[in-house]
């Protein structure tokens, strides 16, 4: 419809589109630079509204209201493209008489682009990039019968022919298969331990999937973490449903005898499920601490519990400030009223205020946390606005501004999970043990308000810090840069005059776990030792037995040590330091333990039997010579008494690094591997232990995920080989796998 124009004055336009006032004269005017007014002719229709005239069919389009400007691009496309229709009988006319009246010209040979001239359609490259597609972004395998995406994919490439819903899946299925058989051959490589995460999801149907992840550091000290297996589980309430998924997991990736830790979420276990699970456990790693590496909390999960239940005790307060902010969000007219007094109050803030996820836990700490830096603004809105009668007081303002330095500590402890690479094992300590250390401290507070808070947060927090402090202790004496100085100066701050008891577990749960590595370095089973009072005692899982009673003189050998510490060690050598002797569930404390510096056979005795069985001499002195000979014998003891530490020990008395933003521990170790050949093993396995059991995309969640019905309607294979694919490719696994040779069909 044509709009009827007033015959007014023309109005030239400026080359910025702004009109020009009557007060400009007119030699100060701009000249017109746009091609559209050789079309067009500017003129007002009424008071403020500038329209612009099509010179050729006279059409009206508009161009100003009020301090609104419509540009030129509209009127650029009415002449360009042809839509004006005097102008394109016009154009059609003209090159219909240069066609009649010009001459015939070869056709002039066009060169190609290069690297898309002579491609050949390939189908099954096709077929594969659409199988990578739909694993990427989960998209339903039907997605090949929806007529749309069939007209999408034909327009593109004629020569294509859609694939069918079978077909499709045995792609997906056969790319799984490669890229498994790939991490295989990797996994079998490595060589340290793996270390494996559980996590369940559960079905509208009550069925259970059981998520396992494996961490693990390669050849080349880089930390890795996968997806293993998705298992379903019929009843997940059973005791023995997380244990069956476990050993199906070691016997698919052949990890019988490698697992180190093994971590799960308690929210979805019990005592009957983690005794199961420490039991089998303990049967697949018998070295480790007897079992104790079972991490029976994830961290991520224990931190949102406690920010829930820190935002339920004020949750009326809470509340109050999600209304506030859906009062002002909710309507144009009270945003605009808001940010209005935000400039009037000169409120220094930068944050924007929002509505938070409430399945999200750190959307509410940031939606508290910005309506604190603009509580002023609020508190000023209720004079601007009569029907906003839900301020909250200062009283609750001071709540608030409180829960959000918790919620912040609790925030900032959860953020090493959301980086883009998952953090070692070293780096769990620090967060940890700050949030026990707050929350210890905050619990004894004078202000009612903030022990309230707090007591039942560190009440649970206590639980989890208990189960799991040895670990982290033990993995952050892995730092070269802490040892056990980072743990001795924390916990005289969390234990005060205690501190020591808690320390000598700690030093003394490291230096057994040194002692089975050097147990697993020995000669295999059936091989012999010859304990000092003739006595043998077979070795078994390549480890010492060791006698539970003390030798007469207090000292105790062993040979399998000397062994292996004559591996390293060109001089002689004595041990000295205060290990125990491990047996099933008790430690023994061993004073001191000497080892010659030969290889000790049936024909030999120590130097000690040999001067307890010395035959008194004829000679009344003592002295043999100049009195002296027996003095080089005693220097030569000492002196290899001194030179002999173990590599742990060495380790721990060297001085520490200097603290550093982007010390790399893995490269470090690398680079020190050599040096410390079992305490490098050690330490492997010990900083690629994980403490959650979530992704990055789940630690602030308030809500266990659950299995959507699309995937829970899929065969199990087939959910297994999307749902890990799918990992396998974010980690860079599937790129290299275009040429697959496996096809299924079903």
């Amino acid at each position: 419809m044509e709009t009827a124009i007033i015959p007014v004055t023309p109005i030239t336009p400026t080359d910025n589109n702004d009109l020009v006032s009557s007060e400009v004269q007119p030699n100060k005017r701009r000249r017109k630079k746009s091609i559209v007014w050789d079309h067009f002719t500017v003129e007002t229709v009424g008071d403020g509204c500038i329209r612009a005239c099509c010179n050729q069919c006279k059409k009206s389009f508009a161009y100003i209201t009020g301090s609104k400007l419509a540009g030129t691009s509209h009127l650029k496309r009415h002449i360009a493209l042809g839509i004006c229709p005097v102008s394109r009988q016009r154009n059609q006319q003209a090159s219909d008489t240069k066609t009649a009246n010009a001459t015939y010209e070869p056709r002039k040979r066009q060169r190609a682009t290069p690297g898309f001239a002579n491609i050949p359609f390939n189908q099954e490259r096709c077929n594969h990039e659409i199988a990578k597609m739909i694993i990427m972004h989960e998209y339903p395998l039907h997605i090949v019968e929806h007529p749309g995406f069939i007209d999408f994919a034909r327009t593109l490439q004629p020569q294509f022919n859609m694939v069918s819903f079978n077909t499709i899946q045995g792609d997906c299925v056969a790319m799984y298969l490669n890229e498994k058989q790939r991490l295989l051959n990797f996994i079998n490589e490595i060589p340290g331990r793996i270390s494996l995460t559980l996590d369940l999801r559960i079905s509208n149907q009550t069925v259970g999937y059981v998520f396992i992840t494996g961490q693990f550091i390669d050849m080349e000290w880089n930390l890795h973490r996968c997806l293993l297996n998705v298992v379903m589980v019929p009843s997940p309430d059973s005791d023995c449903a997380l244990q069956q998924a476990v050993v199906s997991c070691l016997s698919d990736w052949h990890l019988e005898n490698r697992l180190f830790t093994l971590g799960l979420d308690q929210s979805f276990s019990n005592v009957n499920i983690n005794q199961n699970l420490r039991a089998l456990f303990s049967v697949r790693n018998p070295y480790m601490l007897h079992g104790q590496f079972l991490i029976g909390n994830c961290f991520a999960r224990v931190i949102s519990l406690l920010a829930q239940e820190a935002l339920w005790s004020v949750g009326e307060t809470v509340k109050k400030i999600r209304d506030s902010v859906k009062f002002v969000k909710t309507s144009d007219t009270h945003e605009e009223t808001f940010f209005g007094l935000k400039e009037q109050l000169k409120v220094p803030s930068m944050k924007d205020i929002f509505i938070d996820d409430q399945t999200k836990w750190n959307t509410t700490y940031d939606m508290l946390a910005a309506a604190c830096e603009l509580k002023q603004v609020f508190l000023c809105l209720e004079t601007s606005i009569p029907d906003y009668n839900i301020a909250p007081s200062m009283d609750d303002w001071k709540q608030i501004e409180i829960l959000c330095t918790y919620l912040k500590l609790f925030f900032d402890a959860v953020s090493i999970l959301t980086g883009p690479t998952y953090p070692n094992a070293s780096a769990f300590y620090h967060e940890v043990s700050k949030v026990q250390l707050e929350l210890t401290h905050a619990a004894m507070s004078n202000d009612p308000f903030i022990s309230n808070l707090t007591k039942p947060l560190k009440e649970k927090f206590d639980r989890y810090w208990s189960d799991c402090f040895l670990v982290l202790a033990i993995a952050v004496v892995m730092d070269p840069r802490f040892k056990m100085k980072l743990v001795e100066f924390s916990f005289s701050r969390i234990y005060g005059d205690d501190a020591g008891m808690w320390i000598k577990i700690v030093d003394d749960g490291i230096h057994e776990l040194y002692l089975e590595y050097i147990a697993q370095a020995l000669p295999p089973p059936e091989t012999f030792v010859e304990e000092r009072n003739g006595s043998i005692i077979p070795e078994q899982n390549g480890g010492v037995i060791l006698k539970t009673e003390p030798p007469e003189d207090g000292y105790l050998h062993e040979e399998g040590y000397l062994q292996e510490e004559q591996t390293h060690e060109a001089a002689p050598q004595e041990v000295s330091h205060h290990e125990v002797a491990h047996q099933e569930d008790s430690h023994h404390d061993v004073a001191h333990r000497e080892v010659s510096d030969q290889e000790v056979d049936s024909q030999e005795i120590t130097h000690q039997e040999e001067a307890s069985q010395e035959v008194p001499s004829q000679d009344p002195l003592i002295s043999i010579g100049d009195g002296l000979s027996d003095f080089e014998v005693y220097i030569s003891e000492i002196s290899g008494s001194h030179q002999m530490k173990s590599e742990l020990d060495q380790y721990l008395e060297e001085s520490l690094l200097p603290r550093v933003q982007d010390f790399d521990i893995l490269g470090w170790w690398k680079l020190n591997k050599t040096k410390y050949p079992t305490l490098s093993r050690m330490a492997s396995d010990i900083l690629s232990m994980p403490f959650s059991t979530v992704g990055p995309d789940s630690v602030f969640d308030t809500e266990r995920k659950k299995m959507d019905n699309y995937h829970s309607s899929l065969r199990p294979v087939t959910l297994e080989a999307l749902i890990c694919a799918k990992d396998w490719l974010q980690y860079g696994g599937l790129s290299q796998s275009c040429d697959g040779n496996v096809k299924m069909e079903f």
